[in-house]
């Protein structure tokens, strides 16, 4: 089960590769925000077999306004980065 706030990787489709906000999750699949292409009042619906859930979770400000979650998830990207190699 994933958590609003969470980070996820895209793993298929047109942003895959890009690192995620969840947003919420319902019956139709997971709804998710980068601030950018996707702003929080349009969150992408994604089905959840074509992401990638990671530990890291946002703190509350990051999800209040998009330039919040795209200052969060370029600090997350670049730990993402270090963790990997």
């Amino acid at each position: 089960m994933l958590e609003p706030r969470q980070l996820v990787l895209s793993v298929a489709g047109r942003d895959k590769g890009q690192l995620l906000a969840v947003v919420r999750q319902d019956e139709h699949g997971v709804w998710l925000a980068d601030g950018k292409r996707r702003p929080l009042e349009r969150p992408k619906c994604k089905n959840p077999r074509h992401i990638r859930p990671l530990k890291q979770t946002l703190d509350g400000k990051a999800m209040t306004t998009d330039r919040a979650l795209r200052r969060a998830l370029r600090q997350a990207t670049g730990r993402f980065a270090e963790n990997d190699a």
